[in-house]
């Protein structure tokens, strides 16, 4: 991975960014911890409040357990996932804070300039503000969509709609979850520019190579269906475009 061969991560940058995060393991692992601590009670409001609601569940469905461990696991499930979400928004908060310092040193290069409070300030808010909007668009538009699909597909099928608890609010949980991190890929890619990591001129060189990526990123946070894996990396690869356009303006 030179940099001189128009690859997106330099290879020095790359062991920077690698070594860096190996340091904040413990950090990682208490944050994922407090998350997964915190999730796994919410998560059974979560899930009587969605039995209660018709809003996820269309018409003519009936939904059943097969097991009595389902509702532990499901909560043990979205746990997981929200402890995995806050340590993911903690490391674009971290290279946001010591991104330069990070790429400098792993380039041994002299630091130039210092910390930006205004800018770090300004990446926490747009990362809160796009996991808010990746929860709206999962909520307004993905899981309702999908799940009417679903249940319209086995309808013309003449097929009866029994959904299983935990593959019903397994597969709402991880549209959620696929939408709130999709959603800060903007936000990553505007921290690698500002920083020295890539620059626009690589991502032009790479374009191909990063919608394939943004369609494997899709593909392994949603769920296994080529219409969810569709739907979750189309609004991440429109916002990646919308950041390079960012970044050209302010630049």
């Amino acid at each position: 991975m030179d940099s001189d061969g128009g690859d997106i991560l330099p290879r020095a940058e790359l062991r920077g960014l690698i070594g860096h995060i190996r340091s904040r393991v413990l950090v990682l692992v208490a944050i994922f911890g407090v998350g997964f601590i915190g999730g796994y009670p919410l998560s059974g409001r979560v899930i009587e409040m969605l039995l209660e609601s018709s809003a996820y569940r269309p018409e003519n469905v009936e939904v059943v357990i097969l097991h009595p461990m389902e509702a532990v696991l499901l909560r043990l499930r979205i746990g997981v996932q929200l402890g995995a979400l806050m340590a993911g928004l903690f490391i674009i908060c971290d290279l946001s804070w010591n991104g330069r310092r990070i790429f400098t040193r792993a380039k041994r290069s002299k630091e130039t300039g210092g910390r930006k409070i205004g800018g770090f300030v300004l990446v926490i808010i747009s990362s809160f503000f796009l996991a808010a909007m990746g929860a709206l668009y999962s909520h307004e538009i993905l899981v309702p969509l999908l799940l009417e699909y679903l249940s319209e597909d086995a309808a013309s099928a003449n097929l009866s709609s029994t959904w299983q608890l935990q593959s019903w609010i397994g597969f709402v949980s991880s549209l959620f979850f696929a939408s709130v991190l999709g959603f800060q890929v903007p936000v990553i890619t505007f921290v690698l520019l500002r920083n020295g990591v890539i620059s626009g001129e690589y991502v032009k060189q790479n374009r191909s190579s990063l919608w394939f990526i943004g369609m494997a990123f899709g593909a392994f946070l949603s769920p296994p269906d080529p219409l969810s894996m569709f739907l979750v990396a189309g609004p991440v690869l429109i916002l990646l475009e919308m950041a390079l356009i960012v970044d050209r303006i302010t630049q």
